[in-house]
């Protein structure tokens, strides 16, 4: 640890970061300065100077929640992206008491085709899951990205694509309900969103929304990096489901499943089926492999894509997860697995938690993974992962036939901070990764 920022407020829940500018946009060395941290909790905003190995990061400014909430009626700051015109675009899961609203009365059910929005009809108070945007040069908040009353139930994550002109978003969580940890009765009452979500980039508005089924909770999504391509991918959570979204005729777009992660049925468990919870994708810069993060089960899978057939598992690593030997959970039936992992150890430190996010390097060789979901989810899952404090650990890859290996040389414990433990989620690297 070179450096550390304290935070001044309690209760943020720093979940996502991003840099104010895409790598591609600027210098690295001088563009590379400025981290931006939406707050998923408080829903403040903090601008950071990351400062180099010399210099200490600091905040820079500060955009306080209530703010957000008289001018935007947004909360719970998710996934934050630079915008082509040097804009910063934040994603949000709610509205400043935490709901989230249906944006249409009795949306399609259970059909991935996608459904023209015009031919709906909207509720009459706008709804809370869109965006709203920061000024690129003076981090100023500008107001809500999407047009008046667009904005779909909640949101989480988003990607776009310029040359196609599209941005194409997650469904997330209500907020309110979800937030105070995971609940089986909650399902089937809509606080897991089922939408993927298709913008018109320009206009900022919404086209098309496709189905994913109800409880699917679509939140990781990215498009593939060449930028004439215009296809991505979208991992449902609590369906284990990886669909690919691509463009057809006509400028309209289609989604297809590609990727199944059977649920695993268990005893000892807060429900007699544990699906994968699949909370993070990667795709590599050379558009070869596609990443995964299994929170729940406690893998780290590699796919090998191809446009003409689906992808192809070829590297596959528990780094902990829910169905360790030993533990309180016993898998009574798995369609993958021959028998429970065995807990991991790395540099003499048990690792507790699953893994929640990956990053990259440029070339592929190293993914880093931190096992820290979200709090409130981690108190009810991994106790002993908020106990401990979380982890870093690196992966290495294999990038010509496909493999994982956990690097046992390579540990940050977070357990054995100052004011520790602490848990890590988002990881960035300041000179470019998979993601900028």
């Amino acid at each position: 640890v070179v450096h550390r920022l304290p935070m001044p407020n309690l209760k943020d829940e720093l979940h996502s970061l991003g840099w104010s500018a895409p790598c591609s946009c600027f210098d690295t060395v001088t563009a590379k300065r400025k981290l931006i941290l939406p707050s998923l909790i408080s829903s403040r905003v903090y601008v950071v100077d990351v400062g180099s190995q010399c210099r200490a990061p600091k905040i820079i400014k500060t955009i306080e929640p209530v703010d957000i909430f008289w001018k935007c009626n947004k909360a719970n700051l998710a996934v934050v992206r630079s915008l082509p015109n040097r804009d910063i675009l934040i994603a949000n899961s709610g509205d400043a008491a935490g709901n989230g609203k249906g944006a249409f009365r009795n949306p399609p059910r259970g059909d991935p085709t996608g459904w023209d929005v015009s031919d709906l009809s909207p509720v009459p108070s706008c709804t809370p899951g869109g965006f709203i945007v920061l000024d690129g040069d003076t981090f100023d908040l500008k107001g809500n990205w999407e047009n008046e009353c667009e904005a779909p139930p909640t949101g989480y994550d988003f990607c776009f694509q310029p040359r196609h002109n599209v941005l194409i978003s997650s469904a997330g969580v209500v907020p309110r309900r979800a937030g105070r940890g995971f609940d089986p009765d909650d399902l089937k009452k809509g606080v897991y969103g089922r939408r993927l979500n298709v913008w018109n980039l320009s206009c900022r508005t919404l086209t098309q929304c496709f189905d994913l089924g109800e409880d699917s909770l679509p939140l990781s999504v990215k498009f593939l990096h060449n930028p004439e391509a215009a296809e991505g991918y979208v991992a449902c959570a609590l369906s284990g489901i990886i669909y690919r979204f691509y463009k057809c005729e006509a400028k309209n777009w289609a989604v297809e499943e590609v990727i199944r992660i059977p649920a695993k049925d268990v005893s000892g468990w807060i429900m007699p089926k544990m699906p994968a919870f699949t909370s993070e994708i990667i795709i590599s810069t050379d558009d070869k492999f596609l990443y995964l993060c299994n929170w729940l089960h406690g893998d780290i899978r590699q796919y090998e894509l191809s446009r003409n057939c689906k992808p192809k598992l070829v590297g596959q690593v528990f780094v902990g997860g829910s169905i360790l030997r030993g533990g309180p959970v016993t898998v009574c039936r798995d369609e993958e697995l021959k028998c429970q992992p065995e807990p991991l150890v790395v540099k003499c430190k048990r690792v507790y938690g699953g893994p929640a996010k990956i990053q990259l390097s440029l070339d592929g060789k190293r993914l880093y993974v931190t096992n820290s979901f979200y709090s409130t989810w981690d108190k009810q899952f991994y106790p002993n992962l908020v106990r401990e404090g979380s982890v870093m650990l690196q992966i290495d890859v294999d990038t010509e036939k496909g493999g994982l290996t956990v690097n046992k040389n390579f540990l940050v414990d977070f357990g054995k901070e100052p004011n520790g433990p602490c848990l890590a989620h988002e990881i960035r690297f300041p000179s470019g990764d998979s993601t900028s």
